[in-house]
Parts: structure tokens; sequence; C-alpha cells
């Protein structure tokens, strides 16, 4: 798995609100939680000795308010405003917000947010960029920028593949001999006829399958050396 990169603060007054975020955050491997407050002056208190990139911030709370919070911040991370009401939104991008999620938070709408606050980290970071970190593909008349570290998979569509990352799905008009020329091969291997897996990504196989996450691959016969050989020198890099 990618080690997290975001360190990441809840400010919310619902206990509920909360620990729903808090289960998100858990299970996704680029944020690390670091601290959670239940109003907005123990927030400011807390943050002002807490390094924090991201905050996942209420809006109406008692006596200091999510915007009242960030007046008062000296160092202001990123921030993902999490509120019931809609009312708040124009508002929330003076602030220059990363996103405005509406509650009941669903996990696409947060997957999306954070995909945002990730590149914007990396970008200001410089984190390790280089021509083989991301790919550029053209989806739906678009070219689209491609994190290596966030495609999972790729699938064969007839004269089409499919690309799934860790936050949506592209279909690209290309074939899978092109696709295995332009990754990586210390990172990508081709598993069965259709299908080029991420091998970070890979947490168990057996002879016949490959398990990522909550999804299984077809594992070719006569791949499964590949598969072990590679998976063994990625874990010795």
């Amino acid at each position: 798995m990618d080690k997290p990169l975001l360190k990441c603060a809840i400010v919310d007054d619902s206990t509920l609100q909360r620990l729903s975020i808090v289960k998100l955050i858990e299970n996704h491997p680029a944020l690390n939680l670091v601290a959670e407050y239940n109003n907005a002056i123990e927030a400011k208190m807390g943050l002002a000795t807490t390094e924090i990139d991201l905050i996942f911030l209420d809006i109406e709370m008692p006596i200091l308010s999510g915007f009242d919070l960030l007046d008062d911040l000296t160092h202001k991370p990123q921030i993902i405003f999490v509120t019931g009401k809609t009312k708040y939104a124009f508002k929330a991008f003076d602030y220059d917000a990363v996103d405005y999620l509406r509650k009941p938070i669903s996990k696409e709408r947060f997957l999306n947010a954070v995909h945002k606050a990730v590149t914007n980290f990396k970008l200001k970071n410089d984190d390790g960029f280089n021509d083989e970190d991301f790919i550029f593909v053209k989806s739906n008349l678009k070219k689209r920028k491609v994190f290596l570290n966030e495609l999972r998979y790729i699938e064969a569509l007839g004269d089409y593949v499919k690309l799934v990352t860790e936050h949506d799905a592209l279909v690209v008009l290309s074939t899978m001999k092109a696709f295995e020329a332009l990754l990586p091969k210390d990172r990508f291997l081709r598993i069965y006829k259709s299908y080029i897996v991420n091998l970070d990504k890979v947490e168990r196989y057996n002879s016949k399958v490959i398990e990522l996450d909550n999804e299984e691959l077809p594992l070719s016969r006569n791949r499964k050396t590949d598969l072990v050989e590679a998976l063994a020198a990625t874990s010795r890099g």
C-alpha cells in the first residue's frame, strides 16, 4: 500500500458525523487521521500546535463557525467543507476550499474530494513527480492525467481498454499491447490476456485469481511464475 501523504483533522460537533468521516479516512491509503475536534474552539487551540495538511470542516457549530475558525488560523491547510446545508457553498469557495461535501457523505464524493487534495499536495510539494509517475490518456475527447500509483488495473474491452483507478474508471481507445509497452515493467504485469495489474495493489493470490481489496482478477496459469518473481522484486525494491 502507498504510505499516507496527508495528515488530517476533523472538526465537527456531531459525534455520528465524525465517526462516519473517521471510517472513510481510515480506509483511504493516502490519509492519516491525527486529530478530531468537536468544536471550533478546541480545533483553534489544537491546530496551533499540530501540523495538519487537510481539515474536514463542519460549518454550523456552537460559538465559532467553521468560517470563523478559518479566519483565525495563521496557517491554513487544505479544506474540505462537510455540512448539511447547501446555502454556504458559494461562501465556502471564497476560502479556496478543495471541495464542499453535503451530509450524508457518499463514498464516491469523498474519494473525489480527497483525490483533489492529494493532487494539490503533490503539485505543491513536488512529491517525486517524474515522467514515470503519470500518463496522459484520451477519454471522452479529453486528455486526462492518470497517476500510476492510483491505477489499479487495466482491462481489455474489444478495441478499447478500461483503466480502473482508486477513484473512477476510464475507457480509452487503445490495445492491451500498446498499454503494456507504455507502463513501467517493474510496476505493472500482464496477468491474463485481458488484464494488466499494478503490482503494488496485489493483496493476495492463488493459482487462479489475484485479489485487490474487494475485487478478484483472473490469473493465467502460465503467468503465475512471472507474478511471483515480479512481486519478489517489488518487495526487495
